[in-house]
């Protein structure tokens, strides 16, 4: 296994923030990963309020946002993966 398979697995997050803009991961090694809110659109489109409701769980490997029913993992956060869900299917399901 490579050093960067093994580091990606390791990796716990810390903290978590989200503004308008950003999601932003603060990691229990000194790390800090932020990427646009928009490559995940519940995110994107919920409440100050709903974004601002996170839990980390997985001893840091999970971040989840129950009132948006959002989870990503650190390891794909660190391996740049997007939301596979668009902004329009949000949408079909509040119409």
């Amino acid at each position: 296994m490579n050093s960067s398979a093994t580091e990606t697995q390791e990796a716990r997050a810390r903290q978590v923030s989200v503004t308008e803009e950003a999601l932003t991961v603060d990691l229990v090694d000194g790390r800090t990963i932020t990427v646009p809110l928009a490559w995940y659109p519940r995110l994107w489109h919920g409440t100050r309020e709903e974004r601002s409701h996170i839990e980390v769980v997985g001893d840091g490997t999970y971040i989840h946002w129950p009132d948006l029913d959002e989870d990503l993992t650190v390891a794909g956060l660190l391996a740049g993966r997007r939301s596979g869900e668009s902004p329009e299917s949000l949408k079909k399901g509040h119409d």
